[in-house]
């Protein structure tokens, strides 16, 4: 083999273990969104990660997720216990992974419907 073909190669693996590690964020966003926020936000994982576009989930989770929790608690105030709990602060980052991966302009859709 020649040494660009393996150097193409090994950016290749290097690529595909970068994407599982992003989707792998994602599920568990995934997972926590519909064991704990499901039910306080009255909708599906398809239905909430489609509220935003990918770039509006961006702001809505930086700075701690800051502007996620003030919108949610706003529209949801029944949530407001679940998303200020401060075990929930590095949860909340693996909601807005899945959030994003799946945003309203992202083309994914996620299996929770």
């Amino acid at each position: 083999m020649t040494k660009s073909t393996s150097l193409f190669l090994a950016a290749v693996v290097a690529a595909s273990l970068m994407g599982t590690a992003a989707f792998a964020d994602a599920k568990s966003g995934q997972k926590v969104y519909l064991k704990t926020l499901k039910a306080k936000f009255n909708m599906n994982g398809t239905k909430f990660a489609a509220e935003h576009t990918v770039a509006e989930w961006e702001d809505l989770f930086a700075n701690g997720a800051a502007g996620f929790i003030k919108e949610y608690s706003a529209k949801y105030p029944a949530a407001i216990p679940v998303l200020t709990n401060p075990e929930m602060k590095d949860k909340l980052q693996e909601v807005g992974d899945f959030a994003k991966e799946y945003g309203s302009d992202s083309g994914n859709v996620p299996s929770c419907g």
